[in-house]
């Protein structure tokens, strides 16, 4: 079998004419043809060192390294099918096309404008006829056979409404020679416009919009969308397609340049070359025009004349064989009127590093890099500036016009400079092609025609909408958007038009949709926002409304919060960030404190440390007038995530800078009881005062016993737990937290619960009750998975189970599940947990005969665990030994010295070398078998 050719390819593509027929009429006669007429496909291609990459129904896509070997397999397998008896089916006629280009291989498959040319080809071709382009064409003509000809149909506009192609026809001996004339625009009545450009992706869409267009129910079919988004590219596409199913024709009628109403009709009459007469109306003429034609009319750009709307619906009420395909950026509300909204192009995430041949596969990148071509030919996607691709085409929200107007850019900087002037795509993106329409020359003029279509309250509602970010519910328009029953529109009709306008998009979340902007029109409405003089009070009315959100719901943090109330919190994530950032810079230190504070519990259930911390350190560092309170909830949610990041430096500072707020305030609330636990932790992280810790979590359960907190009282119990576990008292710990257990089985605190399991799962550990503490984690994990948490929480029982299976034998088990503990202590940055896992690995090093690789693990867990001050238990040190012992020798000093240097990111990496290819231990645990 030949390999895929590459560079320059000669393409021929073929399918069965009247195939469908065919089946509908004898489908087991047609199997046994089908089959043959693969096998001489198959074999003629194959003869001719052809490569088929794609087989699709009774269609062949066929790739050759010249252009003679595809024509001379072309001609072979007409020749065999024209001689072949065909019995019960009749002869098969199946049509070829041959085109030569530069197209692009991956995976043994193609892509590339060469592709879209031959399909195109082959659309226009008759069964039994065989059409060559230009290009292939010239590569062929003095090489041919001496029976073959290559017969010249002159140029012909295909049906990709780019630039027309000289067509050829092979003429051979046994070959038919007389056809039709080729299904070509040229042969079908109809004004489509040439396009300068190809259209690059939009296969799903125009699918669509032809299957709408051909619904027997469906008579008007209107394209919506926001300015730059593709909509007349994709109508004339669409357009292009189905002409041969409108045997009176398809017309485009261009209405950007009227805004009259009144216009609309005698437009029309001119695209279709209606004559006035005296004796009737133009209306009048031009419904008799069409009164019995099967045709379809295409109205560009409707939405600055839709009074005249109307007037479609008459034509369509008394022609009832025309179809109208419009474009708008607002639906033309007429009885029966199906609205298409034509999304962005698809767009890969920029925080994803995808493969170059998966990045080039989104259509938006598609778009960039072929007009990033024809402005400078030498331009390729590399390693190093498609981050900046792929980000630039996520800025632009995948806007057509928006891509294309950047790409002009292209021949003065690269895409990583461009990305740098990107913050302002309105003023960036200024740089149009003379010849378009002067509203698609820049971006802001593409925003500018949108707004003018908007009336006064909504365009006040559309500038305050601005100050949500990442879209936004009803609820939450109402209440920021019109808090002082100000906005000169309702807030729900306002919504229903700016969406109808293409100014919002609707998305469904859960049970209620939420209203996004894309974020050129964000940017645009920002503008606005801020000429209206009302910005800052609106930014204050969006915080306070998203902090009245999160304190309403505050007694659901102590059972850990309702599993779907937290995916809400991660859909509202870049609100919650946004009123952030205005505390930060209003200095409204206050909302700054409360928000971050009450944002910890969903920060740490999605293993967002690093974010929450960093937003509370900023706040806590700004100077200004906030309550002891307030300061302390800060303190102790950052102490909090500081410690389930093994961070207890920070944990303990955090801790006892809060606590000392409360006690001179004389505060003994929650916030007091939490910190008081969080300093006994810390104390007792460290191993420097068992009994102050002892004392802290006594005096915490007692408080929190009197105060009937039942959820700090279960809290006090894990940590007199610990205290007991760190002293050796494990029979105590585990009453302490068997008491603990029950209390949260009692009153449904599962996080709180899967937490006690976790540690007492250590202590049946440290017991030599494996199986037992294989159980309790695996019920820890399934709870933490039941409330919604993705990977944070799960190191701590997954490096518990790796310790068992390792006690257990369970060599490889082991391993895996260290790897897994590793993987997540890297992205949660949890350094402690990391520290156990790499001495877990160490041991499995050091049985293997990997000594210096044990020293180098050992060495490095040394370092995390020296870092924070914290040293093994005698019971803990002897799960490591003799591998601890082994490493500690004076041979191995060096590597051991190696480890303790790393990094660690380095220590992390260097474990998991060499091992990248393991399953997930983590997803292969099996649930629980039974719960209480």
């Amino acid at each position: 079998m030949a390999s895929p050719p590459t560079g320059t390819v000669t393409f021929l593509f073929t399918d069965i004419e009247g195939s469908t027929k065919l089946w509908e009429h004898n489908a087991p006669a047609m199997q046994a043809a089908l089959a043959h007429h693969d096998e001489i496909l198959k074999g003629a291609i194959e003869e001719h060192a052809g490569y088929i990459f794609k087989t699709v129904g009774d269609a062949f896509c066929a790739a050759f390294s010249t252009a003679r070997d595809a024509l001379e397999a072309a001609l072979e397998s007409q020749r065999r099918l024209f001689s072949c008896e065909w019995e019960e089916t009749g002869p098969l006629r199946v049509r070829m096309a041959l085109h030569t280009g530069a197209a692009e291989e991956r995976d043994s498959d193609y892509f590339g404008p060469p592709l879209n040319r031959v399909a195109r080809l082959l659309s226009a071709t008759y069964g039994g006829q065989v059409l060559l382009s230009l290009t292939t064409q010239e590569l062929v003509r003095d090489r041919l056979p001496a029976d073959v000809e290559l017969w010249d149909l002159g140029e012909h506009r295909l049906k990709d409404l780019g630039r027309p192609e000289h067509v050829f026809q092979l003429a051979a001996s046994g070959l038919t020679a007389d056809f039709p004339p080729l299904r070509t625009l040229d042969v079908h009545p109809n004004n489509l416009p040439v396009q300068p450009t190809p259209l690059v992706g939009r296969e799903r869409e125009i699918g669509e919009v032809a299957e709408l267009v051909r619904s027997e129910e469906v008579r008007l079919i209107t394209l919506t969308g926001p300015g730059g988004t593709g909509k007349t590219r994709l109508a004339l596409q669409a357009a292009a397609d189905l002409l041969e199913e409108f045997t009176d024709g398809v017309y485009l009628v261009a209405l950007a340049t009227i805004t009259e109403p009144e216009l609309v009709a005698s437009t029309i009459t001119r695209a279709l070359g209606v004559k006035e007469s005296r004796e009737q109306s133009l209306m009048e003429s031009l419904k008799n025009y069409l009164r019995d034609k099967r045709l379809l009319l295409v109205l560009d750009n409707f939405e600055q004349v839709l009074e005249g709307a109307p007037l479609v619906g008459e034509l369509l009420g008394v022609c009832p064989k025309l179809k109208v395909l419009a474009t708008s950026r607002i639906p033309l509300r007429l009885y029966g009127e199906q609205e298409y909204l034509v999304p962005p192009l698809s767009l890969p995430d920029p925080r994803v590093m995808l493969p170059l041949e998966a990045l080039t596969q989104y259509e938006a990148v598609k778009l960039f890099v072929e007009r990033a071509r024809a402005a400078k030919a030498e331009f390729e996607v590399t390693n190093e500036n498609a981050p900046a691709v792929a980000e630039i085409c996520a800025r632009l929200d995948g806007l057509p016009l928006a891509i294309e107007l950047a790409v002009a850019r292209l021949k003065a900087l690269t895409p990583q400079k461009m990305l740098d002037r990107l913050s302002d795509p309105l003023k960036f993106l200024t740089k149009g092609a003379r010849d378009l329409p002067e509203r698609q020359r820049t971006l802001r003029a593409t925003m500018e025609w949108s707004h003018a279509l908007l009336e006064g309250g909504e365009k006040v509602l559309f500038a305050r909408l601005s100050v949500f970010a990442g879209g936004c519910t009803l609820e939450a328009i109402e209440a920021v958007c019109d808090a002082e029953n100000d906005l000169p529109v309702e807030a729900l009709d306002g919504v229903e038009s700016l969406v109808d306008k293409s100014l919002l998009r609707e998305e469904g979340v859960g049970r209620e949709p939420r209203f996004v902007m894309l974020e050129t029109v964000h940017q645009y409405a920002r503008e606005k926002l801020e000429e209206s003089g009302a910005a800052e009070e609106l930014r204050r009315l969006h915080a306070q409304y998203f902090l009245s959100q999160l304190e309403g719901e505050a007694g659901t943090f102590r059972g850990g919060g309702r599993p779907e109330w937290f995916q809400l919190l991660e859909v509202e994530q870049d609100n919650f960030r946004a009123a952030l950032s205005w505390s930060l810079e209003s200095d409204q230190v206050e909302y700054g404190l409360l928000l971050a504070a009450a944002l910890q519990p969903f920060w740490a259930r999605k293993g967002h440390y690093d974010e929450g911390r960093r937003w509370l350190e900023a706040v806590l560092a700004k100077q200004g007038r906030a309550s002891v309170v307030a300061r302390a909830k800060a303190q102790n949610a950052i102490g909090w995530l500081a410690q389930w990041q093994g961070d207890v430096e920070r944990a303990s500072s955090a801790a006892e800078e809060g606590l000392l707020l409360c006690k001179r305030a004389g505060i003994e609330a929650r916030v007091a009881n939490q910190l008081r636990l969080l300093v006994g932790f810390t104390a007792e992280m460290r191993a420097e005062d068992y009994k102050r810790a002892n004392e802290l979590f006594r005096e915490s359960l007692e408080l929190s016993r009197k105060a009937g907190d039942e959820w700090t009282t279960a809290a006090s119990l894990l940590h007199l737990g610990d205290v007991e576990d760190e002293q050796g008292n494990n029979e105590r710990a585990v009453e302490l937290y068997e008491e603990g257990i029950a209390l949260c089985r009692k009153l449904g605190y599962p996080v709180l619960l899967a937490d006690i399991l976790v540690n007492l799962g250590y202590t049946r550990l440290l017991q030599g009750d494996y199986e037992q503490t294989t159980a309790l984690c695996k019920e820890a994990i399934a709870l933490y998975r039941e409330q919604g948490y993705r990977y944070a929480r799960f190191e701590f029982p997954v490096d518990n189970l790796g310790w068992a299976a390792w006690l257990r034998g369970d060599e490889e088990k082991a391993e895996a599940l260290y790897q897994e503990s590793l993987m997540l202590c890297r992205e949660l940055g949890n350094k402690l947990v990391a520290a156990e896992s790499l001495q877990g690995l160490a041991c499995v090093a050091g049985k293997r005969g990997e000594i210096e690789r044990s020293a180098r693990l050992f060495g490095a867990a040394d370092s995390l665990f020296r870092a924070r001050s914290i040293s093994h238990l005698p019971a803990e040190r002897a799960l490591r030994e003799p591998y601890l012992e082994a490493a500690q020798t004076p041979s191995n000093r060096a590597a051991w010295e190696e480890g303790s240097k790393l990094t660690f990111e380095e220590a992390i990496e260097y474990a998991l070398s060499g091992n990248q290819s393991f399953p997930s231990a983590l997803a292969t645990l099996e649930q629980p078998s039974t719960r209480e």
